[in-house]
């Protein structure tokens, strides 16, 4: 196999692969807009209360992994840098299970329509759901060159995700805070 054939099929493939992670990330953003916003809840009991809080935590140690993965690769201890960035991705992705679960259960939490602060929650909230619908294909994309050894590609597509990855971790558990501060809980 020549240079260029070799070039052309790892081209084919990352192509085919990051269609892929946009149809997954698309089919998942569709599947969440509907179990929160049509879907009706399974229960309204207090059944698995403790999800919301967990899922604050979850996100709280995403974001703290990536600053240490950061802080890892920012000196050259690419080991260490992976082991966190995976850690984080477990995280994320727990936090995403716990987070269908709850709205399976308990449908969409509103603040509520007096509470203080419920304007700047509302911008908050809007810009960590958009961010957030972005950040999914572009971690799952930054996550597959990294492990596919496309490195050069890697660190181009991580110099953003990391910041909206970091953002979309840190904005979740801040909405929670807001959110049962304004409820009395």
């Amino acid at each position: 196999m020549t240079t260029t054939t070799h070039t052309s099929a790892s081209r084919t493939g990352a192509a085919a692969a990051i269609a892929a992670i946009l149809a997954i990330s698309a089919a998942a953003t569709i599947f969440l807009f509907w179990l929160i916003y049509i879907h009706p809840a399974a229960a309204t009991s207090v059944q698995f209360a403790f999800l919301p809080a967990l899922n604050a935590i979850l996100n709280g140690l995403a974001a703290t992994a990536l600053l240490i993965g950061y802080t890892f690769i920012r000196a050259h201890r690419i080991q260490q840098h992976r082991a966190a960035m995976i850690t984080a991705f477990v995280f994320s992705t727990l936090f995403l299970v716990s987070y269908i679960a709850h709205h399976a259960l308990h449908g969409d939490v509103r603040y509520p329509l007096h509470a203080a602060f419920r304007t700047p929650y509302l911008y908050l909230l809007a810009s960590h759901i958009l961010l957030a619908v972005v950040a999914l294909p572009m971690v799952l994309t930054t996550f597959f060159f990294s492990l596919s050894g496309r490195i050069p590609q890697h660190r181009k597509i991580a110099r953003f995700t990391f910041p909206l990855w970091l953002y979309v971790s840190v904005t979740g558990v801040v909405t929670y805070v807001m959110l049962r501060l304004a409820q009395g809980s």
